[in-house]
Parts: structure tokens; sequence; C-alpha cells
């Protein structure tokens, strides 16, 4: 407490202030030798002593200027000196291409165009208030600002939307992975774990990112299967001066910090980028080219590394060329401890009991490049590429008792054992994307999209080994071997091929006294053809029972218990193949129309339909389903959508939305197949189908100056046909899925707020700044459980506990918090402090059956601290201390809820992930 208080105390000793001004940039050229580039030209702010000269390709960049008219004095010896009158807009590049000779250049050669820094909080906020939509987005310089490295990080900072510690799983308004969409650039994205729909969005790093923009509700040419958001990741593109800049960055976790040694599997290098491979033998246990046992990590520390720049180039007298490129590769070292439990009875008996060891090593490696080819005044391209590479190791080590482990050692039921997994699991994604816009004549524009993506998930190799007491009566140990899962070599290969478009064409009518359009008329195609792969392997090993035996040191060197002396099938030593797939395709096909039109000066609506055509196929072949089945859904589907704003004043609206979505199930969940983890095993099934979604949004906003926000928002899902996980009606204790009920109802309120507590601007230009910002949402959800439903369209039976429940992963409360302060001590130096707070109450995990209770996840509280300073023009530096609070993550089994139950509840995990800390350095050319 005394450490937090000392934070605190430092943290409001440091006042600081947040950026709120624009820049101008340009090329200047030389009318005397046939526009070539005008080098070592002066650039002055007159009044002013801010000013540069242009570079060897003639191009100038002026930054970091207050909002307001200023005049630009272009000079060079020889040649007739310019004065160019511009105004600076906040957060705005104002471009100015000006060419120099020995008379002075007309208005019209000279061209002056402002686009928005779509990173800044201000632009943003300005869009949003501008928009008849409802739309929430964070940009760059918010996310730098608060410290956030990924994407799923920087989504948490929205109202309403939370972030599943140890899965990644995003939930909006309490509505989980099946109801979101991920897309990059409005295309969407595939995803690297066959149990889920979207990507996980923490292996996207910030480096790419010039906004993320998080759609509550649905607009007619956005993608329908939808009930939570639609998160759009909007990629960098250059803008402003040319530059280089190289980040480095050196950190670690406090867990790694104490232990002794840190251990990881065998086989995959500290970059991330080794696959493994079955080898010509894998039933052979020695036969394969890593170790069975754990080997001893030396690189604990977190590092980042970080390459990015941009420059534009000139085509011509209206093309130009910006190109951008980012390259970074970060690790991330974790240890956690705790307990680990499963398979528990109504009772309270705890039949899988453990005390979990885990060591996590992981890493992404991401390259981006964007052209960005202005054509002219009206057209223009946009070329994407992005490489992605992420690496995540977890060996983990579990101590404790199985119902299963039993007989042995020093007396019957002795059901004590050991258990070690490593798991390597590797994602690989490459995307390409063409976008163009183009403004035919005034009233006709078009814009397009089309994208190919990649993307390959492997779990090159891994190994679980199983130990209990020997039963020969010592102190010995032996392999436990009732099934394959206990001692395996597991190898899985997940392929998804995307090829997606866009397509809308715009006609702008009704032009008003303002010289504006009241009116605009949209019509456009969307689809997507996806292709799925799906290929595991397991290798289980059985040596005959007893037979190998070894005192409890010897437990980590499996490599000489299972050698080819020890082990052998002619003997009577078994080993098992398990192979299980499934190939699919998602075609999406969709026509849409929007009429957005001002019915008056105040009242704006937009009122969309879709009409969308889907096919979803699954063929699978799995352990439970030897011969092989198939499962297929194409329905057709109308999905009106209407949106209208009202506008009170210049400084607040009224926004409300309204629409009919729908929710698919995900290929794995309708595939009969058996996953199984150390304490619980999943199976699919092929009987689920879509949930329709009704959504509806009523929002007030108000916008008190710049930068600063008021927005409250109520809003209303009803979910017909909730997909849920629920626990099997069998003794195994498996989670499947079902369509739990008739319907699932969902209500609330969001709150946001943005406020400047204070701007001071001082004598030298300088400026004091402390802001504030909060959201914070409360849900009402319930869902109804009907037994009988399941039953008949399952055909197994779900002895549902109780005759309601809330909806799964959905919190009642959610809130963040954050403050800063930033001072400026001169030109190009400051620095800049942020505390920021997140929460989140209790959330459903599994709906209980057979009269136990609810899985739950208990509630967090998370603080972090991020400081930055510029140090000169071209170097910052960064400090961040995170999960200051270290809170820990527990899930509980709700007994004492269940109606008659005289059980207690029971802790059936709970760990902590430890406090982050990290020094970061870049300098920029």
């Amino acid at each position: 407490m005394k450490n937090l208080t000392l934070l605190l105390l430092l943290f409001t000793a440091t006042i600081s202030y947040g950026q709120n001004t624009g820049s101008v940039v340009g090329k200047l050229t030389d009318k005397e030798y046939n526009d070539e580039p005008l080098a070592f030209a002066n650039v002055l702010i007159k009044g002013t002593t801010k000013g540069t000269t242009s570079d060897i390709d003639g191009l100038y960049s002026i930054e970091n200027l207050e909002a307001g008219s200023y005049t630009v004095i272009f000079s060079f010896v020889g040649y007739e000196t310019q004065e160019i009158p511009v105004t600076i807009v906040a957060n705005k590049v104002t471009e100015v291409n000006v060419p120099m000779g020995a008379s002075a250049a007309s208005l019209s050669e000279v061209i002056i165009t402002t686009t928005a820094k779509r990173e800044s909080e201000t632009a943003l906020l300005l869009e949003q208030k501008k928009a008849v939509a409802f739309k929430a987005s964070i940009g760059a310089d918010e996310l730098s600002r608060k410290g956030v490295s990924d994407v799923a990080t920087a989504v948490t900072k929205v109202s309403g939307i939370s972030k599943q510690e140890g899965s990644g799983s995003i939930f909006v308004r309490g509505l989980g992975d099946r109801y979101n969409i991920t897309t990059l650039n409005g295309l969407p994205l595939p995803s690297n774990n066959p149990s889920n729909k979207n990507i996980v969005l923490d292996i996207f790093t910030t480096d790419i990112v010039e906004y993320v923009g998080i759609s509550k509700t649905f607009e007619a040419q956005n993608y329908a299967d939808f009930g939570g958001a639609n998160i759009d990741i909007v990629s960098k593109k250059f803008t402003g001066a040319p530059y280089i800049a190289i980040g480095v960055g050196l950190g670690a976790n406090t867990n790694v910090l104490k232990v002794d040694d840190f251990y990881l599997q065998d086989g995959p290098s500290y970059f991330g980028f080794d696959s493994g491979k079955a080898p010509n033998n894998p039933l052979l246990p020695y036969d394969y080219g890593t170790s069975w046992d754990r080997q001893n990590s030396k690189n604990t520390f977190n590092n980042s590394y970080s390459l990015s720049g941009g420059k534009k180039f000139s085509l011509g007298d209206e093309s130009n060329l910006s190109t951008f490129i980012t390259a970074s590769f970060d690790a991330e070292n974790k240890y956690v401890e705790g307990i680990d439990r499963g398979n528990i009875t109504a009772q309270g008996t705890i039949n899988s009991d453990f005390y979990k060891k885990s060591y996590k090593h992981n890493t992404n490696t991401t390259v981006m490049g964007s052209a960005d080819y202005r054509i002219n005044s009206d057209n223009s391209l946009l070329f994407t590429s992005l490489f992605l590479n992420s690496s995540s190791q977890d060996y983990s080590e579990y101590e404790g008792t199985n119902q299963n482990f039993d007989g042995g050692a020093s007396g019957a039921g002795d059901i004590s054992g050991f258990i070690k997994r490593g798991t390597f699991d590797k994602t690989q994604l490459f995307v390409n994307q063409l976008l163009g816009k183009h403004d035919f004549t005034e009233q006709w524009e078009a814009n397009w999209a089309v994208g190919y993506s990649i993307l390959n998930n492997v779990i090159p190799d891994r190994m679980q080994n199983t130990f209990v007491p020997a039963r020969d009566g010592s102190t010995n140990y032996t392999f436990f071997t009732d099934s394959s899962i206990h001692n395996h070599r597991y190898f899985q290969d997940l392929e998804e091929k995307e090829l997606s478009a866009n397509l809308s064409v715009s006609y702008n009518f009704n032009k008003n006294a303002e010289d504006e359009f009241n009116g605009k008329v949209t019509l456009g195609y969307s689809g997507k053809m996806k292709d799925i792969n799906f290929d595991s392997q397991q290798y289980g090993f059985f040596p005959i029972a007893n037979k190998i035996t070894f005192p409890a040191s010897d437990i980590h060197n499996v490599d000489t218990s299972l050698n080819s002396t020890n082990f052998n099938t002619s003997l009577g030593d078994r080993s098992t193949f398990i192979p299980q797939l499934y190939t699919g395709n998602l075609d999406v096909h969709a026509v849409f129309g929007t009429l957005q039109y001002n019915l008056t000066e105040k009242l704006s609506a937009i009122v969309g339909a879709r009409f969308e055509q889907l096919e979803q196929n699954v063929h699978f072949e799995t352990s439970l389903v030897p011969s092989g089945d198939t499962s297929n859904y194409a329905p057709v589907n109308f999905l009106p959508s209407l949106t209208a704003k009202y506008k009170l004043n210049d400084n607040q609206n009224l926004k409300f939305a309204s629409s009919k979505t729908y929710t698919l199930p995900q290929f794995k969940e309708k595939v009969k197949l058996l996953f199984q983890e150390v304490t619980q095993d999943y199976e699919g099934n092929p009987n689920l189908y879509a949930s329709t979604n009704y959504n509806a949004d009523l929002g007030w906003e108000y916008f008190p100056s710049n930068g600063e926000l008021v927005s409250v928002t109520a809003f209303g899902k009803l979910i017909q046909n909730p997909i849920n996980e629920m626990f099997t009606n069998s003794s195994s204790g498996n989670i499947t899925y079902a369509n739990t009920g008739e319907k699932a109802v969902a209500f609330g309120v969001e709150l946001e707020l943005r406020k400047n507590i204070f701007d001071i601007e001082k004598d030298n230009d300088l400026n004091d700044k402390l802001s504030f910002g909060f959201n914070g949402s409360y849900i009402n959800h319930n869902q109804d459980l009907d037994p009988t439903k399941v039953f008949e369209e399952n055909g197994f039976g779900a002895n549902f506990t109780f005759d309601e429940a809330k909806l799964s992963g959905a919190s009642d409360f959610l809130a963040n918090a954050d403050i800063t302060f930033v001072k400026e001590f001169a030109e190009n130096k400051d620095i800049t402090a942020t505390l920021s707070y997140a929460y989140f109450s209790d959330k459903l995990a599994v709906i209980g059956t057979q009269s136990k209770g609810n899985m739950v996840d208990k509630s967090i509280n998370r603080l972090d601290f991020v400081v930055k300073s510029n140090l000169t023009k071209n170097l910052k530096l960064g400090l961040s201390f995170k999960n200051i609070l270290d809170p820990t993550y527990k899930r509980v089994l709700e007994q004492s809820e269940v109606p008659g139950s005289t059980t207690q509840d029971v802790l059936v995990s709970s760990y902590k992930v430890g406090s982050n800390f990290k020094l970061s350095l870049e300098y920029k050319f």
C-alpha cells in the first residue's frame, strides 16, 4: 500500500498536457528546371521563429502548430519569395505544395489540402459528432498515451467491452466471440483458433494501427453475423514529413522474476518461427527429434524491437504515392501458479484436484507495408500487405489427485499423480488488400475493396506425460496409461483461405441552400468465400503397467524411461493413433442498399436493407464418428436496419438505431470432435443452428469542446435460440454446445465521459493540461433454459439446474477510467503520465446441469501506470508499470446458489498473472 501511495504521489506531481496541434507539410519544386525538387529552401511561419528548410527531395515539415491562421514564407536565393496564407486545424495535416521560380506562383499553382489525423482523439471525436450512425473509435495517439501495445487491450478502453484473461476473447455488452466480427480496413479476417470465430486480437500490435473502430450497431453494408460489435482495425498510412523510427524495449514480469528456473518444452525457438512435424515412425516414443523433458530457459526478460518509416513521392501535378512500412518483434514471458480443478460433483466432490505451475513464452512478429496512391483529387488506390507470426509456448506442471489415478503405492485408493504438458501454438497470417475510391462527378462516387488472406495455425508438437505412484509398494513412480491422452504427442494443422470483396456506388441528390446534398443512395455488394481445413493426429503410448518405474526425481528424465530399451511393442507395450479432421466452407454473398437523407436541418436518417445468401458446410471424421458425417446450413436472410440522428444544437445529438442480424455457430462447434484439456474435455454438436438477433440503441452525445465528450446510450437485444456452452448429462463432465432456450434478453446503459480538467497556456506558448476519461456500462441480461427443446433438437439430455441463467461471459458492470497529466518544458520536450483503471464484475462461464451450479468468473480490478517523455525532437522515452494491483483470477462453482443444496461454493481455479514493467526508447530520424 505504501508503494501504491508513493506511486500516486509521484503521478499527481507530474503535470502534462495532451497534444491539440496541427502541422504543415509539403514539397517545393523548381519551375525553372522542369519542376525538379528544390532543396535547402527556407520555410518560415511569419511572425515566429518556427521554421525549417526543404530536404534533398524538396520536402519540408513544421509540426506542433496551434490551431489558427498563419502565413507561411517560402524563400530561396534568386527566387521570388512566396507568402501563402494557411489555416492550421487541430490534429490535422495541412499540405502546401509550392512551385518556386523567378516570378511568384499563381494561386492556382499552389496546392493546399487538409487531411484529418484520424489517429488523434480530437479528430475521431469530430467524426463521431458529424456521423449519423453510432461510432466509437480509439486512435493511435490515445493508445500511445495509455501505453496500449495490442488491439485486444485497445478495444477494452471502449465502454461495454472486456477481455477474458488467458483466452483473449472479447466480450461486448455481455456477448462473446461468436457475436462479434473482426475486420481489417473493412474486410474480414480469419480466425487463428478452431474454437473461435474471430482472430485473437492481442496478436496485433498497435504499431500497425491508425485507429480501431467499434460499431455496436448494425449497418447494411457490414456483414450480418453480428450481435455485439464489428471491430475494424484501420491500418496505419503515411502522412507528414519523411521519417525513420527505431524502437527498443526491455521489461519483465514480477512472477517470472520470483522463480529460480524458467522452463519451456524442447523444440520451439525463442523467436517463435520453428515448427515441428511427426517423425517417420511416430508410434515409437523415442523416435522424435525433440525431448520429452523440460528445458531451462535463460531468456526471461521481455523484449521488443520496432522499425518503421514513411515517405511521400510526387508523381506529377496531382499524383503522389505515400509509402509506409513497419516491422516489430515482441517477446513476453509469464509464470502463473495456482489451483486447477475439474469434474466437480453437485455434492462438492472434486474428482480432479491439481496445483498448477505454468511457464509461458509468447512472441509476435509483424511486418506491414502500405502504398497510398493518389491518382488525382478524384481517384485513389490503397494497397496494404500484412504478415504476422504469433507464437505461444506453454509448459505446465500439475501435481495433485484425480479419481482415475486409482490403486497403487502405499495402499489401495492412492489417487495422487503428476502431469506435465507442453504446448507450442503458432499462427502465421498473410493478408493482401487493394482498396479504391473514385469520385466520378459531384454526385456519383464509388468505393471498392478486395482482399485475400491465408492463415495457418499449427500445434506442431504438443506433449504430455502422466505419472502415478508405482503399484509395487515402493516410493517409485510409473506412467499412468488408462487413456491415450496421458502420454501422447499431438500435431494439429488449421488452414483458412478467404477471398473477400466489397463494392458500393453512391448517388448524391437534392442540393440545399448551403450547397450540400440532402440525400445519398448507396447500392452495393459484399461477399466472402472461406475454405477451411483442420487435421490433427494424436499418438498415445501405453507402457506395460509398472514395468518402468523410477524415483520421483526422474519424472523429468522421460527420455531415459521411454527409450528403445524400455519401450518395446513386441513385448507388450502399445501405441495408438487417433486422427481427426474436418473440412468446410463458408460462402456469403449479399446485396445491400441504403438511403441517407436529411429530413430537416436537424433530423437525418439512414434506412438500409441487406439480402444475404450464406452457405456453411462441414464434413468431419473424428474419433467419435470414425465413419464421418456432414452438417450443412444454407439460409437466405433479409436484414433491415434504421439509424436516425437528431441534432439538438451544434454540440448535442440524439441517435437511434435498430436492426435484425444473426449469429452462426462455429465450425468446430458443429463437429462431433473430442478436444481434451488436462482438466476439461469439449465435444461438438452438428445440430447447432444460427441465432436471430434484434438490436436497438438510443443515445445522447454532448461535445462541450474539442476533445471532450459526454454520452449516454441505452441498448436492448433480443436473441432467439441462443447458443451456449453446457455440461453434458454424463459422468464425464464434458462441455458441449446447444441452442439452449427460446430467447435471451439483454438491456442496459453505457456512459462515457472525456473532460479537460484544466488547460493552461503559458507565456512561452507551452501548455500544462490535466484530462480525465471514464466509461462504464450496466447490463441486465437473462435467458430461459429449455431441456425439452435441447433433447428434441439434439437427441441428448440437458438436465439444467436452473430454469434460466445470465448470458455466458457477460459482466453486469464494466468500468474504465484514466487520468492524464502532460507538461511541456520546451519545444519538443515534454512528459506525459497516465494512470488507468479497469473493472469488470462477476460473469457466467458455464451453465450448470445435473444439480451442479453455474461456473462463474469472479470480478477483477486492474491498474496501469504509463509515463512517456519527448526528451528531444527525435528521442522518446517510455516507462510502464501494468497490472499494479495483481488481482487473483478466480473461477467458482456456485453450488450454494442451487435450491436445496447444502454444499458451499467450490473454487475451480485461482491464479495471479503478475505485474509487468517495461522501459522503452524510440529514436526518429
